[in-house]
C-alpha cells in the first residue's frame, strides 16, 4: 500500500514555483557532484522524488540516446509538470512515472545508478527511503545524494524574528518527526545500508540582495504557515510581525544571508560494475 504524501511543504502554487526555481538555482552544484561519478553513456538511472525537473535533464545528457533515466514522483501534477520539462529539453531517454519512494515497486538491482535531491529533508523515516533506493542499484553501481543541513542557514546581523521563524519551523517538522539536519547523517545512513567508497563533501551560498533564495526561510513559512499557528508552534499576530521584520532585515543588502549547508555524498553497491546493456 503506498504512504500518505507526508510532503512537509505541501504541493501549492507557491511551492511548485520554488522547486522549478530550484532547478536552475542547484544546477551547478548538482552538476559537478555528477561530474565526479563518471556516468556512461548507456547507463541506466533512476532518479527518485524528482518532483517537476529536479536533475532530469543533467543526467539525461549524461546517459545519452543509447541510456535512459526514469524519474520517480508522487504527485500526478509534479510528474506532468516533469515530463513537460523533459519534453522541452528534448530528451526521448527520460521518463517520468508516478511512485512512492519508500516502496517504488521497482524490480530490485535493476539500475546502473540512483539520485536523490533534497528528497529526505522533507519527509519522516528518511532510512527507509535510502534502503529503497540502495536496493535498486546493481552490484558496483552508484548513488548519489544531496541533501540539506539547517546548520549553516544564518542571516548577519542576527535577528530575533529570524530566530523565532526558523526555531518554530524546526519544532514544526520534528513534530512530524522530519530532521532538518538530515544532511549530516546521510553518510551514516547510506553507509548502514551497506553502501561502500563513500565520499561526502559540502556546499554553502551566500545569497546577496536580489537573489531568488534570499528569502527562502520565509518561502518555507509561507508553505506551513496555518500548522504553524494552527498547531501553537507560534501566535498569528508574532508570526505577522516576524515575517513584517524579516522582511525590512532581508531588503537591506548589506545584511548576509547564507544557505543551508548542502552535503552531497556518492558511493557504490558492493560488487563488479557491470557495462550498461544496451
Amino acid at each position: 500500500m503506498s504512504e500518505p504524501d507526508l510532503y512537509l511543504l505541501g504541493r501549492a502554487g507557491p511551492e511548485e514555483e520554488r522547486l522549478k526555481r530550484q532547478i536552475a538555482n542547484l544546477a551547478p552544484d548538482s552538476d559537478q557532484q555528477l561530474e565526479r561519478i563518471a556516468i556512461r553513456p548507456g547507463e541506466r538511472v533512476l532518479d527518485l522524488g524528482c518532483g517537476p525537473g529536479g536533475v532530469l535533464h543533467l543526467l539525461g545528457k549524461r546517459v545519452g540516446a543509447t541510456g535512459s533515466v526514469l524519474g520517480i514522483e508522487r504527485d500526478a501534477h509534479f510528474v506532468e509538470l516533469a515530463r513537460r520539462f523533459v519534453a522541452s529539453h528534448a530528451l526521448p531517454q527520460v521518463d517520468v512515472r508516478e511512485g512512492d519512494a519508500y516502496a517504488t515497486g521497482l524490480p530490485r538491482g535493476s539500475f546502473d545508478g540512483a539520485h536523490m535531491r533534497l528528497v529526505l529533508v522533507n519527509v519522516p523515516e528518511p532510512e527507509r527511503i535510502v534502503q529503497e533506493m540502495v536496493s535498486l542499484v546493481k552490484p558496483g553501481g552508484w548513488i548519489a545524494s544531496f541533501e540539506a543541513d539547517f546548520l549553516a542557514h544564518i542571516c548577519d546581523p542576527p535577528l530575533a524574528a529570524w530566530d523565532r521563524l526558523l526555531a518554530a519551523y524546526v519544532s514544526y517538522s520534528a513534530a512530524r518527526d522530519i530532521d532538518l539536519h538530515i544532511g549530516r547523517r546521510t553518510q551514516r545512513l547510506f553507509r548502514a545500508a551497506g553502501v561502500e567508497a563513500l565520499s561526502t563533501d559540502a556546499v554553502v551560498h551566500v545569497y546577496p540582495s536580489g537573489h531568488d533564495r534570499r528569502p527562502i526561510l520565509r518561502d518555507f513559512i509561507a508553505n506551513v504557515r496555518k500548522g504553524l499557528v494552527d498547531e501553537g508552534f507560534i501566535g498569528r499576530a508574532e508570526l505577522e510581525a516576524d515575517l513584517q521584520a524579516l522582511d525590512r532585515h532581508l531588503a537591506d543588502p548589506s545584511v548576509l544571508v547564507t544557505s543551508h549547508l548542502f552535503f552531497r555524498v556518492t558511493g557504490r553497491i558492493p560488487g563488479t560494475r557491470q557495462a550498461p546493456e544496451h
